[in-house]
């Protein structure tokens, strides 16, 4: 079974591109969805309550707050490393846990946005990118996620450039409203299914 990374910038279409392989009956693991779950995790909690305070807790004290969460990390790389430190491990776990599930699938996919930054595509035989302009991507995601265009730039500043993670990709798909995305994953699908 082969292990594919899927990743690409905010807004570029990602999970669109998961639903159609889901569609063509692959497994895929969505990171950034276990990774809010990990988020709930009683010792994950305490261990970002020493390192950020009690000022990242939700009105009742009881949960992490996720924009005030992001607040602080989106604007301080220092903090958003000790964030991945924390969750990362565990959704390492997960993911390995996840996979043991879907021996017989001929490849799964985790989708994650910034798996090329942290370093986890050596974790990978394969790395898909998915594409888009910057300004497409804004658009989408102030749109997607009701978030201000300063919000979204400053999630951008975390991330690759499209043409860093091109360079880094074993394969690329274009989402850019001007090629279609289907016949790019169908290629991408069958090539996998023959191995």
């Amino acid at each position: 079974m082969l292990k594919i990374g899927l990743t690409g910038n905010i807004g570029s279409g990602k999970s669109l591109v998961c639903h159609v392989f889901e569609k063509l009956n692959i497994p895929v693991f969505y990171a950034d969805i276990e990774a809010k779950k990990i988020l709930n995790n009683s010792i994950v909690i305490s261990e970002l309550i020493n390192y950020f305070g009690d000022g990242i807790l939700d009105k009742n004290r009881a949960a992490i707050d996720r924009k005030k969460m992001a607040a602080i990390v989106f604007n301080n790389k220092f903090k958003l490393k000790k964030l991945n430190s924390i969750i990362h491990p565990r959704l390492r776990i997960e993911f390995e846990d996840w996979c043991s599930t879907f021996k017989n699938s001929p490849y799964i996919i985790q989708e994650a946005a910034i798996l090329l930054e942290n370093g986890l595509g050596k974790n990978f035989d394969k790395i898909i990118v998915v594409s888009a302009p910057k300004k497409i991507r804004l658009l989408r995601a102030m749109e997607r996620d009701s978030m201000a265009e300063a919000e979204v730039l400053a999630r951008m500043k975390n991330q690759w450039s499209d043409k860093r993670k091109e360079m880094a990709a074993d394969f690329v798909i274009k989402n850019d409203g001007k090629q279609l995305i289907l016949p790019q994953i169908l290629k991408i699908h069958q090539l996998f299914s023959s191995k």
